[in-house]
């Protein structure tokens, strides 16, 4: 990587533009592009995004685009932070343009909506197989990442020295990336991780204590590995940044969108309503809807998803989903089945 070539970030949205940011402030000349040309002109007059991260001012480095035609050919580096059901969409719209030697790294979190496919499969679809490519993933909020609070993340990707490059990227005294080769075990738990806090929000929004949210996170974690390990990610994975870390983020605070959002259904809110009053895509409802969908196919017991996955479907409210998960039978803790 060289800080003369300029990096393009794929996705305005609250976390793209705070990855952005790490990016400026590194003195890397940045490249951010949003579908929303109006969105586009408000940024550029501003020089802020004032819609999802106010107040946090662009500096001179940071520059945003609405075209791609002529931008995606003259980079290398490219990191795309767009809602997991956008991926595939905003591959196909460089894929085009992009020249051989350009990488990919993405910070999106979830499943291909309806194929259930992780995002380094839809990538090697679109792009080929041949192409380095990365995901960055870890409990990091994106207020915090834009207004230079500490933050650790996990950077994985299919060739060593590629993660190794993205560290070197994004490293400073603020934001701290850890390398790994295992981009599975990555994408598995910045999925999951959402659905379980939406359950974790549904139990405090019914009046349920502390104890509730730690069986619920520490359950939660032992379904993330059961996952994680049939589609082939490392166990130690789940017990970091990517896995633990950002699950435990996710579940206990309200900067998080799908905590919030089990919150707000518990309180007796509709999920359309719950997903405007937000204002931003709560990942969590799509990326149940596909978790469930391989368990059942590979047969993995993921009790709290299937219940979040009953309410989201209407077949049991809130209550009842709880209700369920606490009736049922006993079982030894350590049961991987």
């Amino acid at each position: 990587m060289t800080k003369r070539q300029p990096i393009l970030v794929l996705g305005a949205g609250s976390y793209g533009t705070a990855l952005a940011l790490v990016l400026a402030r590194n003195n890397h000349t940045v490249l951010l592009w949003s579908h929303n040309s109006k969105h586009v002109e408000q940024m550029k007059i501003t020089r802020q995004n004032a819609r999802f991260l106010p107040e946090c001012n662009f500096p001179d480095n940071l520059q945003v685009i609405s075209k791609l035609e002529q931008t995606v050919p003259q980079v290398k580096d490219i990191l795309v932070v767009v809602p997991s059901h956008a991926f595939r969409e905003t591959l196909n719209k460089i894929a085009q343009y992009i020249t051989k030697e350009a990488r990919i790294c993405w910070a999106s979190k979830g499943f291909e909506n309806k194929t259930g496919l992780q995002l380094h499969i839809v990538a090697e679809q679109v792009l080929g197989k041949e192409r380095p490519i990365g995901v960055l993933s870890g409990p990091s909020f994106a207020k915090e990442v834009a207004t230079g609070l500490p933050t650790a993340v996990t950077i994985a990707s299919n060739l060593p020295q590629y993660a190794q490059d993205l560290v070197k990227l994004f490293h400073n005294h603020d934001f701290r990336p850890y390398s790994s080769t295992d981009m599975i075990g990555v994408q598995v738990g910045g999925a999951v991780k959402n659905t379980i806090a939406i359950a974790a929000g549904i139990a405090d929004g019914l009046g349920f204590g502390a104890n509730t949210r730690s069986a619920l996170i520490t359950r939660g974690l032992t379904e993330m590995v059961r996952l994680g390990n049939a589609l082939g990610g490392q166990a130690e994975t789940f017990m970091g940044l990517a896995g633990l870390g950002d699950l435990v983020l996710t579940c206990t605070d309200n900067q998080s969108r799908n905590r919030r959002f089990g919150y707000a259904l518990a309180q007796g809110c509709d999920i359309n309503q719950a997903q405007s009053d937000i204002g931003q895509v709560v990942e969590g409802i799509s990326t149940t809807h596909e978790i469930q969908r391989i368990a059942k196919q590979l047969k993995i017991s993921m009790p709290i998803v299937e219940q979040v996955e009953n309410v989201l479907q209407g077949i049991k409210t809130p209550k009842e989903a709880v209700e369920a998960l606490l009736s049922r039978q006993p079982k030894p803790e350590f049961s991987y089945q």
